[in-house]
């Protein structure tokens, strides 16, 4: 699946990845492939990015927490998440 991480700035990340966890207002939840379409509202936590060959780029790279070569980790305050159509959009603050 696809996903895209946007925040005031920036577009802080896009590419594929294997599964992504959020911080919903009701609990962390994770989406893998072909999920259920969603919206939600998200709360201070960390969006956590699983996928084989993650590439961010060099100017984004602080603002993510490496966990090992296939996980990242990116601290928000609050936000907005969709899926639909195997897409990810996650709107960060």
């Amino acid at each position: 699946m696809i996903l895209e991480i946007v925040s005031p700035e920036a577009t802080l990340f896009k590419g594929e990845v294997t599964s992504v966890a959020v911080p919903g207002v009701n609990g962390e939840f994770q989406m893998l492939n072909n999920h259920a379409p969603i919206v939600s509202l998200l709360v201070k936590g960390n969006v956590k990015i699983n996928a084989q060959n993650i590439k961010i780029q060099k100017e984004f790279v602080s603002k993510f927490n490496k966990v090992n070569e296939q996980t990242f980790w990116l601290p928000i305050n609050s936000g907005t998440i969709e899926m639909k159509d195997n897409k990810v959009i996650v709107l960060a603050d």
